[in-house]
């Protein structure tokens, strides 16, 4: 059989591929705190046909010749880039200007948490900061954050502090803060949906079995550049249409140019099996 048939096929699937990523971020363009992927391709395995010679006194020297067989996915990545924000002037909105995470637990026995930028957060009824699932959202402590019945107003300062307000206007710091993390590697990290992520070892340093909690978790933690909160605002999805569609222009070409070389390669084919008429 020629080569080209199953160069082609390989193409056809991996633009497939492409074309599946690019429709999952084009659909999820308004989805708070959702990170666009992205497919990048690499060769397969190239058949020798000839090898190298080295050059001597007489002779020069002579290259390898070689026929590709295909391409393969090389990575699927997730392009954590900053997405824009978007003001609700909803204190329980939450939007991180840097590059770490909220941590999220959906009971109180989970040992390891969540990790999410999405932060459309509200009060449930005991008085818990929850997700829209209805899930946790961590203190720097590694606790749930619950607000007292005393706490008749409050707000979230850049730290992630929660600052109780009073009835006449003044603020009060209640020592609890907003449980922000970064991790080492964020394209390590795993998609479980809901926006979340699921912490895997190759999002943590090399030895590191356990986020930070405490002082590391703090939002204006400079030191391990999580970043600032910013209080009424979410971020939004960082996916561009403008290049969303153009590679799903290239991925359509793409996937009918290696449509037509396995026509072409059938024709070639049929050409050889009429020799025997």
């Amino acid at each position: 059989m020629l080569r080209s048939l199953y160069s082609g096929v390989s193409g056809m699937r991996g633009f497939q591929t492409k074309l599946d990523v690019i429709g999952n971020n084009i659909a999820n363009v308004n989805t708070v705190g959702f990170k666009a992927g992205r497919v990048m391709f690499k060769d397969i395995l190239s058949q020798t046909v000839s090898g190298v010679t080295a050059p001597s006194d007489t002779n020069g020297g002579v290259n390898a010749k070689q026929v590709g067989l295909g391409v393969t996915i090389g990575t699927i990545d997730t392009v954590h880039t900053p997405g824009s924000a978007m003001t609700t002037n909803v204190p329980t909105d939450l939007r991180i200007d840097g590059d770490g995470f909220f941590t999220i637990k959906a009971n109180d026995t989970q040992t390891t948490p969540y990790l999410t930028r999405a932060g459309n957060f509200t009060l449930d009824s005991n008085r818990d900061l929850v997700t829209a699932d209805g899930m946790y959202v961590m203190s720097s402590d590694g606790a749930k954050i619950h607000l007292e019945d005393t706490v008749t107003a409050f707000s979230i300062s850049s730290s992630g502090e929660i600052i109780s307000v009073g009835s006449d206007g003044t603020s009060t710091p209640t020592g609890t803060f907003v449980g922000v993390v970064k991790v080492a590697n964020p394209n390590g990290l795993q998609k479980i949906g809901g926006n979340l992520y699921q912490v895997t070892p190759n999002a943590l340093p090399p030895g590191t079995t356990e986020l930070p909690t405490g002082d590391d978790a703090k939002a204006a933690n400079t030191t391990t550049g999580t970043g600032a909160i910013v209080s009424g605002q979410l971020e939004m999805s960082n996916v561009d249409l403008t290049s969303e569609f153009t590679e799903m222009i290239v991925a359509q070409r793409g996937f009918q140019a290696n449509s037509r070389i396995i026509t072409t390669s059938d024709e070639v084919l049929q050409e050889v099996v009429n020799l025997k008429h």
